[in-house]
């Protein structure tokens, strides 16, 4: 892998993959980045990248879904494997405004599944970027695994189940070299405060309600994003071709749980006279609401060697201290379509 296409390098993983990416010892090649810049794509989140790794980052901007723009890309820059990390993510959006889902998660997907087939051999990896949100929800009991039917309940989750099948037919029909990772809920820097630790984390610190959905009692499993970026580099490297692999953090917390740790941590860090749980909300369920995930990384353990090195505790912490030491990108990120966003849906 000598010239490495990552889609939607400035979102919130995408970002943190490449830096992670050009740091490493065993990576010398080049990384080429192509984002769009939607509401979510922050060409911040890689300042100084480019200065200083002169020879080995490029940006390009672009739309996943241009087959035009996508195949000129892939050709200038002899691309010759795919990260893609490039989609939109949040329910919540997914259930107000489908279309823009269903464009990028499965038609971008398709596209790009048609530009790498066009490299022929040149091409020696597509790896494609999922969600455990795709196999539905889970009863009190078990966890995904790499065998678990799918079962979407939301646009979202149904559009990238879209996408992992498209990624998969490519392998089995066009023999196309290819990784799946279905991945847990993620945090960390960089991440787009729509999303609930950030936005519990800023509003905290703004004595801002913090909302949590229903009575709180939604399981998520929580994995750092550095991690997660070890993960994925490590399936790039060693994974079998046309095979799936689900990663987690062995950490499964009641949402009413994250927000609570989440207070407790801010009230350490940047104390205040009343303690910040008091702000905490209640607000209506959103529909459709999956009740629990919870991932078996059992698989990429064993194959692989890989494990979660944050614990929920560490890596929070680490989340926590980014956002108060980064005041600025946060004043950045939360002008413009994401306040309006925000201000209608919370108030």
């Amino acid at each position: 892998m000598e010239n490495i296409l990552v889609t939607g390098g400035c979102g919130f993983i995408g970002s943190n993959f490449i830096r992670f990416l050009l740091a490493r010892d065993d990576f010398s090649g080049r990384i080429v980045n192509v984002d769009k810049l939607t509401y979510a794509g922050n060409a911040e989140n890689l300042d100084g990248i480019a200065a200083r790794y002169p020879n080995r980052y490029i940006f390009e901007q672009a739309d996943i879904c241009d087959p035009t723009a996508m195949g000129e890309i892939f050709r200038v820059n002899d691309v010759d494997a795919v990260c893609h990390f490039a989609a939109e993510s949040h329910v919540d959006r997914s259930i107000v405004g489908p279309d823009a889902f269903i464009q990028t998660n499965i038609n971008g997907t398709f596209n790009l599944l048609e530009q790498a087939r066009a490299r022929g051999d040149r091409l020696v990896l597509f790896h494609h970027v999922s969600t455990d949100e795709v196999y539905g929800s889970l009863g009190p009991e078990g966890r995904f695994r790499e065998t678990t039917p799918y079962r979407p309940n939301s646009p979202y989750s149904a559009s990238k189940a879209g996408s992992d099948h498209l990624v998969r037919a490519y392998h089995h029909t066009y023999g196309l070299p290819v990784t799946v990772s279905n991945c847990s809920n993620n945090y960390g820097p960089y991440q787009f405060p729509e999303k609930l630790i950030p936005l519990v984390i800023l509003n905290a610190l703004e004595a801002k309600p913090l909302p949590v959905y229903g009575d709180g009692t939604n399981v998520r499993d929580w994995l750092h994003v550095e991690d997660h970026c070890r993960a994925v580099w490590a399936i790039m490297q060693k994974g079998k071709r046309g095979r799936t692999y689900n990663i987690g953090g062995d950490c499964e917390k009641r949402n009413i749980e994250v927000v609570t740790e989440i207070c407790a941590v801010l009230d350490r860090m940047s104390p205040v006279e009343r303690p910040r749980r008091e702000l905490i909300t209640f607000v209506a369920d959103r529909p459709g609401h999956d009740q629990r995930y919870a991932i078996d990384f059992s698989k990429i353990r064993d194959e692989l060697a890989w494990a979660p090195r944050e614990t929920f505790v560490s890596g929070l912490e680490k989340t926590v201290r980014w956002y108060l030491d980064n005041h600025d990108w946060v004043a950045r990120v939360r002008s413009g379509e994401y306040q309006r966003w925000v201000d209608s849906h919370y108030g």
